[in-house]
């Protein structure tokens, strides 16, 4: 299964925090899937942090890749992805994340319940 994180899971799954549910830290560690980490990822992270909105550790990034996460980059047609989306959901970067789970057939781990409405595989 090839899995795209939402911050929230990156964020829970490197810090061990009790929220992420058990069935998307499975899948994270789970050799056979592919776990991809978007751009949207560090990108929304960084901005919030800039903000004080956000207190995340500095390895983040170093824990998912030593978990075999794959580096997904926006591409163009990720952002023309958006545009077809309907608005259920207004952050932007949540809205990104659905585009490119569409574009590259892939199961985003969120409990978000706003992006549960998209036409997109989720689990948590």
């Amino acid at each position: 299964m090839k899995l795209l994180l939402d911050v929230h899971t990156v964020l829970w799954f490197t810090q061990a925090d009790a929220r992420l549910s058990a069935n998307a830290h499975s899948a994270i560690v789970e050799p056979a899937n592919t776990v991809l980490l978007s751009a949207v990822v560090p990108w929304e992270i960084a901005i919030k942090r800039a903000l004080g909105k956000l207190d995340a550790g500095d390895d983040y990034l170093q824990v998912l890749t030593e978990a075999g996460a794959t580096e997904l980059p926006v591409t163009i047609a990720h952002a023309q992805a958006v545009e077809r989306l309907p608005r259920h959901h207004g952050d932007p970067f949540d809205r990104l994340l659905v585009a490119q789970a569409q574009v590259e057939d892939a199961t985003i781990l969120t409990g978000d319940p706003r992006i549960h409405q998209y036409a997109v595989a989720t689990l948590w």
